[in-house]
C-alpha cells in the first residue's frame, strides 16, 4: 500500500470512528448541546495543538537528529584523517611552492574561534597553489593511496556521507588520483603532459582536504578538547610538529 493511499484510508477510518462515537454518545445521552460544546472546544484547541506538535516538537526532534548525524559524520571524517588524511596532507604540503604561506595561514591555535576557522576555510578554498613536481614522491604517494584504496571505497559506501557532499567529492578526487597512479607502470619518466595532468589531480583535492581538516579541527575544539590539544601539537602546518608536550 502506497503512503498516499494509507493516509487516505487511515483518515477515512478515523473520521468514521469519530462519527460513530458521537452518534453513540447522542443515542445514550440525547444531548446534542453537550456534544457541540465539547466538539467546538476541541476544534478551538486544534490550531495550538498543531503548532506544538508540528512546529515545536518536530523541530526539536529534527535538531536532535541533525546533531546526532553531525556527530556520526565527524566520526567518519576523523577516521579518514587518522587513517590517511593527515599523512596525505603532510606529505603533499612540502611539495607546494607556497608552503611558507600555508604554514602561516593554517597554523591553528588554542584560542581560535569560529570566525578564525571560517576565515581559514575560505582561504583554503581560494588560494592558488603551485606544485613543485620534482619534489613529489610519486611511488610513495602511489603506495599510500593503494594501501588505503579499499578503506576509501568503504567510506564512500557510508549513506550518511550523502549529507556531506563536499567530503564525498574529496574522497572521489583522492580515489581518482589513486587510479591514475595505479594505471601508470613507470612513474620515473613521465612526459610533460602527464606531469601537468597529475598536478591538476592533486590540486583538485588538496584545497578541499585542508578545508575539511579545518572543519574537523573546529569540531574537536568544541567537543573533544583533549583531541584538539594533540592536534595542535602534531598538525603539519608548523615547522616542527611533535606529540611531546613542551
Amino acid at each position: 500500500m502506497s503512503d498516499r493511499r494509507f493516509i487516505t484510508v487511515a483518515g477515512l477510518i478515523a473520521v468514521g470512528l469519530s462519527g460513530l462515537l458521537y452518534t453513540l454518545h447522542y443515542t445514550i445521552f440525547a444531548d446534542a448541546h453537550h456534544i457541540f460544546i465539547f466538539a467546538l472546544h476541541d476544534i478551538a484547541f486544534l490550531p495550538l495543538e498543531v503548532f506544538l506538535v508540528v512546529v515545536v516538537i518536530e523541530r526539536l526532534l529534527s535538531q536532535r537528529e541533525k546533531k546526532a548525524l553531525h556527530s556520526k559524520l565527524n566520526m567518519v571524517v576523523g577516521t579518514f584523517f587518522m587513517a590517511i588524511g593527515n599523512r596525505l596532507m603532510a606529505e603533499l604540503l612540502t611539495d607546494f611552492c607556497e608552503r611558507e604561506t600555508l604554514y602561516q595561514q593554517f597554523k591553528i591555535g588554542e584560542n581560535w574561534q569560529a570566525s578564525d576557522f571560517r576565515r581559514a576555510r575560505e582561504q583554503a578554498l581560494n588560494i592558488k597553489m603551485e606544485i613543485d613536481f620534482e619534489r613529489i614522491d610519486l611511488e610513495g604517494l602511489k603506495g599510500l593511496l593503494g594501501e588505503n584504496r579499499q578503506f576509501l571505497m568503504t567510506l564512500m559506501e557510508n549513506p550518511n556521507l550523502l549529507e556531506r557532499e563536499a567530503f564525498t567529492d574529496l574522497l572521489w578526487a583522492i580515489t581518482h588520483l589513486a587510479e591514475e597512479l595505479e594505471a601508470r607502470g613507470n612513474l620515473t619518466a613521465l612526459p610533460a603532459t602527464d606531469r601537468r595532468h597529475l598536478t591538476g589531480d592533486i590540486n583538485r583535492f588538496y584545497d578541499r582536504l585542508v578545508a575539511e581538516w579545518l572543519s574537523y579541527a573546529e569540531h574537536l575544539k568544541g567537543h573533544y578538547p583533549y583531541f584538539y590539544s594533540l592536534l595542535l601539537r602534531t598538525h603539519p602546518f608548523q615547522k616542527a610538529p611533535t606529540a611531546v608536550v613542551g
